[in-house]
């Protein structure tokens, strides 16, 4: 059990206080937004080569801008990212030059209406996973190369949530053409499909030196819940406890990715899921904290990777 110095109220600036990433080249996807802004600084302030993989060039543009202003790194770059069109993920990984260090696939949608890309894939699914999946297996070579360089590992970090607690992964009909759509279970499905990933990548690609973790960020006011109604927010806060629950602000929503991205801690550590900067126990029924144990199940794990490998190459 990985335990560190920092709490659910440490920002992502504390936690990467002292570390070095001069050198280290970065993608953030959903960089230009939420805490994918305070995720892209941090590693820039830390001195790292950051890109904003992002669907809007102008916003990420104004983003990088901002960034560049407020730590003194001008290595911070912009390009354009579709996760779920296949030709926007596979220019961007084609393009790419050189060892990449670190991978923070942050980009996300929650609780959206039913949407299909014209691959049929529900949209979160898409989104969430299979559009990460796919820039992640494209840039497997970039990351090995980044390991072999440095000599200390290559990192991915994958964004998931509590919300993961909703859904196991229902492999029998993962896109919801057979069964009722309900979009907090559809997100819920992504996010848990988020922290098998980091499970099975471990296992394939850590002889690579390339490792994942994934992580629960916290409660944030962020355009992510753009679909959610005050309402449905409401219900999350009764549901954790209100008087537990309060809101994050962008800053410290971004701690956890950052830790998992730079902590001396996390090195060569990979297939965990974390909160509040601290690896997450099981969770206990009745609960909204912890992992689930079929978010961490290698058959469950496995089997996902080879269901998300056949689904872009169909």
């Amino acid at each position: 059990m990985i335990v560190t110095p920092f709490t659910a109220e440490s920002t992502a600036e504390q936690v990467v206080e002292g570390i070095d990433l001069t050198g280290r080249r970065a993608v953030v996807t959903g960089g230009a937004s939420g805490i994918g802004v305070e995720t892209a600084r941090a590693l820039a302030a830390a001195g790292a080569d950051v890109t904003l993989a992002v669907r809007d060039r102008a916003a990420g543009e104004r983003t990088a801008e901002d960034i560049v202003a407020t730590t003194g790194n001008k290595q911070v770059w912009v390009a354009v990212l579709e996760l779920t069109d296949r030709a926007s993920v596979a220019a961007f990984t084609a393009s790419w030059d050189g060892p990449l260090h670190l991978l923070v696939n942050n980009a996300g949608v929650m609780a959206a209406p039913l949407t299909r890309t014209p691959e049929g894939w529900e949209l979160q699914f898409a989104t969430n996973h299979l559009g990460h999946f796919g820039l992640t297996a494209g840039l497997h070579r970039a990351l090995a190369q980044g390991a072999a360089e440095t000599g200390r590992g290559s990192r991915v970090v994958s964004v998931s949530s509590a919300g993961h607690l909703r859904s196991p992964v229902d492999f029998d009909d993962p896109h919801f053409e057979r069964r009722g759509y309900e979009p907090w279970t559809a997100y819920g499905q992504s996010k848990t499909a988020n922290i098998l990933f980091a499970v099975e990548l471990t296992r394939r690609w850590q002889a690579d030196g390339v490792t994942a973790n994934a992580l629960h960020p916290g409660g944030i006011r962020t355009n992510l819940q753009r679909h959610v109604s005050e309402a449905d927010l409401d219900a999350i806060r009764r549901s954790v406890g209100a008087a537990s629950f309060s809101w994050k602000s962008v800053e410290q929503g971004a701690a956890t990715s950052v830790l998992l991205a730079t902590s001396p801690l996390l090195e060569g550590v990979g297939g965990r899921y974390f909160e509040d900067c601290n690896e997450a126990g099981p969770n206990r029924p009745g609960e909204r904290t912890g992992v689930a144990a079929y978010a961490l199940d290698p058959e469950a794990a496995r089997r996902l990777w080879t269901v998300s490998e056949e689904s872009l190459a169909s």
